[in-house]
């Protein structure tokens, strides 16, 4: 089950793995739907197109997860999966979850649920993504962690005996995007060197037009700052008639290896996406989030990320992170194959299962 944009990098990597021995079903959601942030991204992965798009759009939160609930439900029954593979923490995420756990075949048989990226925690439970992650989490039957400190939260919640350590499939896909990213920086990052790259679409940053507007009034300067924009940004900007300095510079959303380029070659990449931090780490890049917290906090006690909550606090932080990278670059998210132990450890959780005496959809009482 996907929806998003992130949900299909970390797809890539486990779906090539997964298809050489097994069976998938991809599944759409339509979380994401335009081409920038949807169709083109599969293409780019070279994943095949997904077999089955619900089309929900957008909407509130409520709204988009009560169609989700709704148009789900009958493609598991119809299609009977053993299992069904969650990435993520969108409101996609949360929906599969709800649907797979809540799920009854014949014989009271259901589908296993398998968890990659378990465990990350903001601890902002005002977040959105944060309610998403916690609720698929509890109702999943395979927690895969990417980091140690994503087992230590699952162990605090008493999640531990489902979780397993696999890596961060995002290595992967990155390591993947990079051997096939030459040539595709676009030519407005080309003609400014030592640009800044900017992403921008969090709700509490975007929605808010005072709010908007000091973020990129803040940017204002001799360094210039290449800015894809999301589209929920770009209507923001829009409808509170916002403008860009002169030193921000739009573009159009960025593919997948045209964002890896951009990220590689940036000299410093602000944004409060989670997955652009964790890029901009891979490329040896220094990052600054513009919000309260990250689940990514390895970053920032190794020196590479450091949190801007408010936009005062942005020019210093730059200036921080301009002024030297640290020596070291640690290891901190593994070693690039995530995807193979991610496909292993749903192997064995099965064979776990059989042994018992179960059915590999066999329900479980907890």
């Amino acid at each position: 089950m996907v929806g998003a944009r992130p949900q299909f990098v970390k797809a890539a990597p486990v779906s090539r793995a997964l298809r050489r021995n097994h069976e998938e079903v991809l599944v759409h959601t339509g979380q994401h739907y335009d081409d920038a942030m949807s169709a083109s991204f599969f293409r780019e992965l070279e994943i095949p197109e997904p077999d089955i798009n619900l089309e929900v759009g957008s909407g509130s939160h409520a709204v988009m997860t009560g169609e989700m609930l709704r148009r789900l439900e009958p493609v598991v029954l119809e299609h009977r999966p053993d299992g069904v593979l969650l990435y993520g923490d969108t409101n996609s995420t949360m929906a599969a979850a709800i649907v797979a756990s809540k799920a009854c075949y014949d014989g009271g048989l259901r589908p296993w649920i398998a968890h990659v990226e378990a465990g990350l925690r903001s601890f902002n439970l005002a977040m959105p993504e944060e309610r998403n992650r916690v609720v698929a989490d509890h109702l999943a039957d395979l927690l895969l962690a990417p980091t140690e400190t994503a087992m230590r939260n699952l162990q605090r919640e008493g999640l531990g005996d489902r979780a397993e350590l696999v890596g961060d499939v995002m290595v992967d896909a990155f390591a993947w995007a990079s051997e096939r990213a030459t040539g595709k920086l676009p030519e407005v990052a080309e003609e400014h060197p030592g640009y800044l790259l900017l992403t921008l679409h969090r709700p509490e940053n975007v929605d808010d037009p005072g709010r908007l507007a000091a973020w990129i009034a803040v940017l204002a300067g001799d360094r210039p700052v290449i800015f894809p924009i999301h589209p929920r940004t770009r209507a923001a900007l829009e409808r509170n008639g916002v403008s860009l300095p002169a030193s921000v510079i739009p573009m159009e959303p960025a593919g997948y290896l045209q964002m890896v380029a951009l990220e590689r070659s940036a000299a410093l990449v602000l944004t409060d996406s989670g997955g652009v931090q964790k890029e901009a780490y891979l490329s040896g890049v220094p990052c600054v989030t513009l919000r309260t917290e990250t689940e990514w906090v390895e970053m920032v006690e190794a020196g590479w990320n450091r949190l801007a909550p408010t936009p005062e606090l942005v020019p210093g932080a730059i200036a921080a992170g301009l002024s030297g990278t640290p020596a070291a670059k640690p290891p901190l998210y593994g070693d690039g194959l995530a995807a193979g132990r991610i496909v292993g450890a749903m192997e064995r959780y099965v064979e776990r299962r059989a042994a018992r005496g179960g059915h590999a959809m066999e329900a479980t009482v907890r």
